[in-house]
C-alpha cells in the first residue's frame, strides 16, 4: 500500500539568478511550480511566512504526495525547467506518525 509522502521545505531565499528574471517570467516560473504539484496529485498544505521569526529561513511550507514516486516525479518536473537555480532551500521528507 502506498504511503503519503510529507515534504517541509525551508526557503533560505531566492538567488541572483530569480531576481535577473522579470516578474512576467517570475510570475510564469511560479505557474510552472503550482502545474508540476498538480500534475502529479500533490497539495500544498501550507505556505508561510516567517520572516519576522527566522533570519534564516523566512519562507517555508508544506506539500503532500500520494506516494513517493509522485514526489520524485515532482523533483523532475521542477528540474525541468531549472527551478533549482531560482532558490536556495532546505527539504525533509518523511511519513506521517502515529505514536503508541
Amino acid at each position: 500500500m502506498a504511503q503519503k509522502i510529507y515534504k517541509l521545505f525551508l526557503i533560505k531565499g531566492f538567488t541572483e539568478a530569480w531576481y535577473q528574471l522579470s516578474k512576467e517570467e517570475q510570475t510564469a516560473a511560479m505557474v510552472k511550480v503550482n502545474a508540476a504539484l498538480e500534475k502529479v496529485g500533490g497539495q500544498r498544505l501550507a505556505l508561510c511566512d516567517s520572516r519576522w521569526a527566522s533570519e534564516q529561513w523566512p519562507a517555508f511550507g508544506v506539500e503532500v504526495f500520494p506516494d513517493i514516486e509522485a514526489e520524485q516525479k515532482h523533483i523532475q518536473l521542477l528540474s525541468e525547467f531549472d527551478w533549482f537555480r531560482y532558490l536556495e532551500a532546505m527539504t525533509v521528507l518523511g511519513t506521517e506518525w502515529q505514536p503508541v
